[in-house]
């Protein structure tokens, strides 16, 4: 995916569809992906991925630039040392949870496309249609991917790939917000069911004293695929979820902006409460299912 996308990427640079420093800024996906493909094939400590997650997210802030306001429902948060730090830490989170969520066929590249659909036809809805190019290019070469890990998956993504799509739409995420065709509660909800499942299962294994930066098979999804006996179900319902009450939410949010926080905790509390329904985070017994 990754090599695929930077070379259509030169080509539009060529073609003056995206200028130099577009260019530059999504050119940073492939160092974190090599990091990803190491770590799939030999193994890195945490210490070495949050220090590629961590270099990756300041690369993307220094083409980006400074950050917005932030509309907290009555308070506005205008310091941007604050707000940029803010966003360097949500995108390290990004990577994080995007691999967390990547344990079922089809999941993670399922919703990198809905989210980067959405979030392209909401871009046009706020007016800001610079970042299409990019966004589109992102859909088709995930889209062409999602057709080999569609449940059951012939190939799978491991860290490479979740890293590659992660750094996408938390670059795409921040270009939008940085030109003001978006704010951050449009893609906290439109990402809301991989927040909530990954932070509130992080969360309980903290609180559970678990071995939090192990490999495990706790979250929410993982245990709704073993009920189910089917990773598609799974997948399906969240992309349902995404698009009938997400997605629309977040429409909402893009049209009212200043009603985007209220929006962004309605939109998030039944997932909440879908998590602590489905014990993400306690130990699983056996294995998900297999399509």
């Amino acid at each position: 995916m990754t090599v695929v996308f930077l070379v259509t990427l030169l080509f539009y640079n060529g073609r003056g569809m995206v200028d130099a420093t577009t260019l530059m800024l999504f050119a940073g996906c492939l160092p974190l992906a090599l990091v990803g493909y190491i770590d799939d094939l030999r193994g890195l400590s945490i210490r070495w991925r949050l220090a590629a997650q961590l270099a990756s997210a300041l690369w993307v802030i220094y083409w980006v630039g400074d950050l917005p306001a932030i509309q907290f429902g009555g308070l506005r948060l205008e310091n941007s040392p604050l707000i940029n730090l803010l966003a360097v830490v949500s995108f390290v989170w990004l990577l994080n949870l995007f691999n967390f969520m990547d344990g079922i066929d089809g999941l993670a590249a399922s919703e990198a496309v809905i989210v980067m659909l959405v979030s392209c036809l909401l871009a046009t809805l706020g007016g800001e249609t610079r970042e299409l190019p990019v966004a589109s290019l992102a859909i088709a070469v995930t889209l062409g991917f999602l057709f080999w890990n569609w449940p059951p998956a012939k190939i799978f993504m491991g860290d490479a790939g979740s890293n590659f799509l992660a750094y996408l739409i938390g670059a795409l995420a921040l270009t939008g917000i940085a030109n003001g065709g978006s704010t951050p509660w449009v893609w906290l909800l439109l990402l809301g069911v991989f927040v909530v499942d990954s932070t509130y299962t992080l969360a309980y294994r903290l609180i559970d004293r678990q071995t939090w930066y192990q490999g495990h098979s706790n979250h929410g999804y993982q245990h709704a695929a073993r009920r189910a006996g089917s990773h598609r179900r799974v997948t399906v319902g969240v992309i349902t979820i995404t698009l009938l009450w997400l997605a629309p939410l977040g429409g909402v949010a893009t049209v009212k902006p200043e009603a985007g926080f209220y929006l962004a905790v309605i939109g998030l509390m039944p997932l909440l409460y879908l998590a602590r329904r489905l014990r993400a985070g306690t130990p699983a017994v056996e294995m998900c299912g297999t399509n």
